[in-house]
C-alpha cells in the first residue's frame, strides 16, 4: 500500500485506497508559458496515480486551469486579448503534459468558466460567519473564524509573523492575517457578483472546483511547495469552513526546481520551456526521467548537463528493451519487479526504484527476456516509453551520426586508436558500436 509523506500530519501515512480515490491537483496558472520546473508538481499527481492504479484503485483526478488572476498580457503577444493569451498558454501546456505521459486528468475545469461556483462559494462563507464584504467591493475571508488556519505552513494566528506578507500590506481587511476572496476589477476580465464587479481571489479558485467536481471528500491534495503557504493554507480555510469538516484527508507537496543553481525566472533568463529541452534535440521524456532520479521532496538542481544524461540512459535503455524483445520470452524478475514496487509504496522513492532497474540490466542471471518484460511491466508507472524501439530503425541522438562517420573513416585508414576514442564517445551518448566483416553496425 502507498504510504506518502503528509505535509499537514509532518509524516508519511498510508493512503487508504478503496475502490476510488479523489485527488485535486492545483492546475497551472496560464498567464505565461510554463516552464520545465512548473511541470515537476504535475508528475508528482501522474505518480501517485499510476501507483494507485497499479493496486487496482480507481483515481479520479480534478486539476484546475487558472486563467483569471494575473491575466495582464504578455509585452512578446502584443495585439491579443489576455484570455487569447491564456488560452494559448493552456494549449501549450496541455502539448507538455503529453509529451511527459501525464495521464490527462477526468476534470480539467477553467476557472473563467466556474465563477458562478465561487460567487455561491464567497455567499456562503459571509452567511456562515467566515467572510466579510467591505465598502470598496472586496470580500475578506475572516482567519480568526477558522482556529485551525496554520496547520499545513506553521504560521499560526496566535503568532503571526513575516509569512502574513500576503494580507498584512492591506488595510481593508480587519485582521492582518485575512485576505481577499473578491476584489474589485475595472478592465477585463472581470464578473458581475453580488459584492460588485471583479474578480476571485486564486485560492477560492481551487476551493470552488475541487467542491464542484470532486466533492467534499476529498482524498489527496497536490502541488508545489510554494504553494503550501499561503495559497494552500487560505483554500483548506475556505473549503473546510464551508463544507462544516476536513475536506482534504492527504496533502502533498513537490520541492523546488532550480536551473544552474537559480529558481527559474524570465527576468533571470532561466526560465527554461520543454520546447527548449526539445529543440536542442532531447527526448521530453528526459525531463521526466530526470526528476525520476531525485525524490520529489528534494529539491532539484537541473542542469543542461543532467538533461543530456538522463537522455542518454533514457536512449539506452530503449535499446536495450527493443534487444530483448528479440529473445525467448520468460516470466519477469518477480524479486526485482517487488524491489522496485516496494519503492514506490515508500513515498514514491524513485531513485531506490531506478537503482534496482540499473541493477537488473546489469544483471547476467537474469535472462534476457524476463528482463524485457520486467522492464516493460514496471514502465507502467515510470511513463519512459521503454518500448518505443521494438521493431524500428534505430535513428542516432544529436551528434552521433557525425562520429559514426568519422569512426568509419578511421577504421578504414587503419587508425585503431582514433576508432577506439569515437567509441567510447558514442557510448557516452548511448550508442553501442560493434564491428563486423560487413562494417560497423550500432544501437
Amino acid at each position: 500500500m502507498l504510504r506518502i509523506y503528509d505535509t499537514r500530519a509532518g509524516q508519511a501515512e498510508e493512503i487508504a485506497a478503496g475502490r476510488a480515490v479523489r485527488m485535486h491537483t492545483c492546475g497551472p496558472a496560464v498567464h505565461r508559458r510554463a516552464h520545465v520546473g512548473d511541470l515537476r508538481a504535475f508528475l508528482l499527481s501522474d505518480l501517485i496515480r499510476r501507483v494507485l492504479e497499479r493496486r487496482r484503485t480507481r483515481v479520479v483526478v480534478c486539476q484546475n486551469v487558472s486563467d483569471v488572476g494575473g491575466l495582464t498580457g504578455d509585452p512578446v503577444d502584443e495585439g491579443r486579448s489576455p484570455l487569447d493569451q491564456a488560452r494559448s498558454h493552456e494549449d501549450a501546456f496541455r502539448g507538455d503534459a503529453a509529451a511527459l505521459n501525464l495521464r490527462p486528468p477526468e476534470h480539467l475545469p477553467r476557472a473563467s468558466e466556474n465563477i458562478d461556483a465561487m460567487v455561491e462559494l464567497i455567499a456562503k462563507l459571509i452567511e456562515k460567519g467566515h467572510a466579510y464584504p467591505v465598502p470598496d467591493g472586496s470580500v475578506f475571508f475572516d482567519a480568526r473564524s477558522f482556529p485551525a488556519y496554520g496547520e499545513l505552513s506553521g504560521n499560526r494566528l496566535d503568532a503571526p509573523g513575516p509569512a502574513h506578507h500576503a494580507a498584512a500590506a492591506d488595510p481593508r481587511g480587519r485582521f492582518p492575517a485575512d485576505w481577499a476572496l473578491w476584489t474589485p476589477a475595472a478592465g477585463e476580465p472581470a464578473w458581475e457578483a453580488p459584492w460588485g464587479r471583479g474578480v476571485p481571489g486564486r485560492p477560492v479558485e481551487c476551493s470552488a472546483m475541487a467542491l464542484r467536481f470532486l466533492g467534499p471528500r476529498i482524498e489527496l491534495h497536490t502541488g508545489g511547495v510554494g504553494l503550501r503557504f499561503p495559497h494552500h493554507e487560505n483554500e483548506r480555510a475556505q473549503s473546510d469552513a464551508a463544507a462544516g469538516h476536513e475536506v482534504v484527508r492527504h496533502w502533498v507537496h513537490g520541492e523546488h526546481v532550480l536551473f544552474d543553481g537559480r529558481e527559474m525566472a524570465g527576468s533571470a533568463g532561466n526560465a527554461v520551456p520543454l520546447s527548449d529541452v526539445v529543440a536542442a534535440g532531447l527526448d521530453p521524456l528526459a525531463v521526466r526521467l530526470a526528476f525520476l532520479e531525485h525524490h520529489y521532496r528534494q529539491r532539484l538542481d537541473l542542469t543542461w548537463e543532467t538533461l543530456r544524461a538522463a537522455d542518454r540512459t533514457l536512449r539506452g535503455w530503449r535499446t536495450r528493451v527493443a534487444e530483448w524483445a528479440e529473445s525467448v520470452s520468460a516470466p519477469l524478475s518477480r524479486e526485482h519487479a517487488d524491489r522496485v514496487e516496494a519503492a514506490f509504496d515508500d513515498d514514491l522513492d524513485t531513485p531506490a526504484a531506478l537503482n534496482v532497474l540499473r541493477e537488473l540490466e546489469r544483471d547476467g542471471s537474469v535472462a534476457p527476456g524476463a528482463k524485457f518484460e520486467t522492464f516493460l511491466h514496471l514502465d507502467q508507472v515510470l511513463g519512459l516509453d521503454l518500448p518505443s524501439r521494438i521493431g524500428q530503425v534505430p535513428v542516432p541522438p544529436a551528434g552521433a551520426a557525425e562520429l559514426l562517420e568519422a569512426r568509419a573513416r578511421a577504421r578504414q585508414a587503419g587508425d585503431g586508436a582514433e576508432a577506439d576514442r569515437l567509441r567510447d564517445e558514442l557510448a557516452a551518448l548511448g550508442v553501442r558500436v560493434s564491428d563486423t566483416p560487413e562494417g560497423q553496425t550500432w544501437v
